[in-house]
């Protein structure tokens, strides 16, 4: 974890001016084409929401505006930023999971599955401390239905620095599937251009 120097920082501004106000989450809802991830994944006979999480992540640490979080009134810079999620059990309540990024998808996907069981095995929330680490990004996903807006709970918190991811379920349009997502972060770390940068970054990892 490197603490970012503010005040040489080319951010200082609007660090501060974002930081003022009791809500300064800002985000985006749009879609990403997932036709040949959606197909890699059949044909690999991988889960396609462990496959598009996984390509999620690679682009959330490809961009280093992302990995920026608030700790101890400290703006800091986490070298990894790994996957926090929920996943749903068959009664209709839902649980956390915490799993460690690697680049390498077997790895990374035999650890999600591990936390799913646990997941599956619980009741509750199942928290585990994820509320209080910062080197994640909290993933939500929607699969029974798309969607072209969303509203996250909020504290009103001006420190909570953590990024939101909510994917839904995917919709055929001319024969492309397309995932719908929304993302947002904390407008004192992170801007529009970071937001756009990841999309692209996302959608190169669902093509390859």
């Amino acid at each position: 974890m490197k603490i970012i120097d503010t005040e040489n920082w080319n951010r200082k501004e609007h660090f501060e001016f974002f930081s003022k106000m009791a809500s300064p989450f800002f985000g985006i809802v749009t879609e990403v084409d997932c036709t040949k991830a959606y197909k890699t994944a059949k044909e690999q006979n991988y889960s396609f929401f462990a496959y598009y999480l996984h390509k999620s992540m690679a682009a959330i640490n490809a961009v280093e505006e992302l990995k920026y979080r608030i700790v101890d009134q400290h703006v800091v810079s986490f070298p990894t930023i790994h996957a926090g999620a929920t996943i749903g059990r068959e009664d209709g309540t839902f649980g956390f999971i915490f799993v460690h990024f690697t680049n390498d998808f077997d790895t990374f996907n035999a650890e999600l599955q591990k936390e799913i069981q646990s997941v599956k095995n619980a009741t509750g929330l199942r928290l585990n401390g994820d509320d209080r680490k910062k080197d994640l990004i909290r993933h939500s996903t929607i699969p029974w239905t798309s969607f072209t807006g969303l509203l996250h709970p909020t504290n009103f918190d001006s420190t909570e620095s953590v990024p939101k991811i909510t994917f839904g379920k995917f919709h055929v349009r001319d024969g492309q599937k397309y995932l719908p997502i929304s993302i947002e972060a904390h407008h004192g770390l992170v801007d529009g251009f970071h937001l756009a940068k990841y999309l692209a970054e996302f959608q190169k990892q669902l093509n390859n």
